[in-house]
């Protein structure tokens, strides 16, 4: 047991390097998602997250947007644990049946106005789960949707794309 121990004091972390470079197209794809926000809805976006029965996969990508890489808090996107506090829902998954009603709580509870965006394929159109006997179909079958962002899973770029979009609908 000592040698273990002196051996994890002794050699360095197993720890990834940061990034190497800053990527100047997120940095870019933030600050205008962050302009757009503040001068066409005049405040950050609140946005929920709501599984809906998926594979996990999107919620991988949409995890990744609070990580220290793409880190969207600097730029006034931040995910809270209430409907009530949420101006956009991003629903991954195609519904089930044992997540409809769930789903459709959510969506009640939502202050107005609010936005809803289905993520990736399944959201859309219930990607590789289409004909199940456990699904009760897209998003848009059980709630109003007003962005689709495609992808099996679409990347977090793809997510700040499609919200730079969203915002941009949203306030003609």
């Amino acid at each position: 047991m000592r040698n273990l121990l002196l051996q994890g004091l002794l050699k360095r972390p197993l720890t990834e390097a940061p990034p190497s470079h800053v990527d100047a197209e997120i940095d870019a794809l933030g600050a205008r998602l962050a302009d757009l926000a503040r001068r066409k809805l005049g405040r950050s976006i609140s946005i929920r997250e709501v599984d809906a029965g998926s594979c996990n996969g999107c919620e991988l990508e949409i995890h990744a947007l609070n990580n220290a890489f793409y880190d969207v808090e600097r730029f006034g996107l931040r995910f809270v644990a209430s409907p009530r506090h949420a101006d956009l829902l991003m629903v991954t998954g195609p519904v089930t049946h044992n997540m409809r009603e769930a789903l459709e709580r959510t969506y009640a509870a939502t202050p107005a106005p609010k936005l809803v965006v289905a993520i990736g394929d399944c959201g859309s159109n219930c990607g590789v789960f289409a004909g199940s006997y456990a699904c009760a179909g897209p998003v848009s079958s059980v709630i109003p949707v007003d962005l689709e962002i495609p992808g099996c899973p679409p990347t977090p770029r793809d997510m700040l794309e499609g919200l730079c979009r969203l915002v941009e609908i949203v306030s003609r």
